[in-house]
């Protein structure tokens, strides 16, 4: 479990306290530090103080919530870029994990509020993050409630190759179990989704980490 007592004197791999900081968005820099999670290791846990704000420097996190009956829904996947755990209230509604081994950076929530009142970039920044974070889970509350297992799989895959750094493919950190509590499906039902969709050519699977999407414009007609 992560603390801010002990996030706050953790050994960081780059102290970014003094220098030019952690760019949170292009031209926007604060002090902050950077930690090293290894693969399912805890980066915040539900209802702990939310004091951080989180931006993957590389690999990739998750953010779920384990349910009354021991399930566990995935709300959400965080890549290089992306910033998360920036909370309304003050703690974490959700636990996030490492999905791979991962290097993060954090910012004080204190020190982004005091940019956002002060630099008019920084506000509309914060409003953007929050309105895409918004926006996120309203697809993903669609995805859950009306899509079937084949729409689930090929919105997921479409949605991954557009945050991909890899063109027409998509390299994927997370586990199929991962993409089954995502996406609220089994892990069978995921697999054989996917070994469906290879045999009707819309994809190909070189290995089970990397996905290559053969025919993007077939796979968004399942989405449709």
């Amino acid at each position: 479990m992560q603390t801010a007592e002990t996030l706050a004197t953790a050994p960081a791999l780059h102290d970014h306290s003094t220098g030019t900081g952690v760019e949170m968005f292009p031209g926007l820099c604060l002090g902050g530090f950077t930690m090293r999670f290894e693969r399912d290791e805890e980066i915040f846990g539900e209802q702990e103080e939310a004091d951080f704000a989180y931006k993957i420097v590389s690999g990739a996190a998750r953010t779920f919530r384990v349910l009354s009956d021991g399930r566990r829904q995935v709300v959400g996947f965080h890549l290089p870029g992306d910033v998360f755990g920036l909370e309304r209230g003050e703690t974490h509604r959700f636990s996030a994990e490492a999905v791979s081994g991962c290097v993060v950076a954090l910012v004080r929530r204190t020190a982004i509020e005091r940019a956002a009142r002060a630099d008019g970039e920084a506000a509309r920044w914060l409003w953007g993050l929050a309105a895409g974070e918004l926006e996120r889970l309203q697809d993903h509350a669609m995805l859950l409630g009306r899509k079937t297992a084949t729409e689930r799989v090929a919105s997921f895959l479409l949605d991954m190759a557009e945050r991909s750094p890899f063109a027409g493919g998509v390299q994927l950190l997370m586990s199929r179990a991962d993409i089954a509590d995502y996406l609220g499906l089994t892990v069978e039902t995921v697999s054989r989704t996917l070994t469906q969709l290879e045999r009707d050519h819309m994809i190909a699977i070189p290995s089970s980490r990397r996905i290559v999407l053969s025919r993007p414009e077939a796979l968004a007609g399942c989405d449709a």
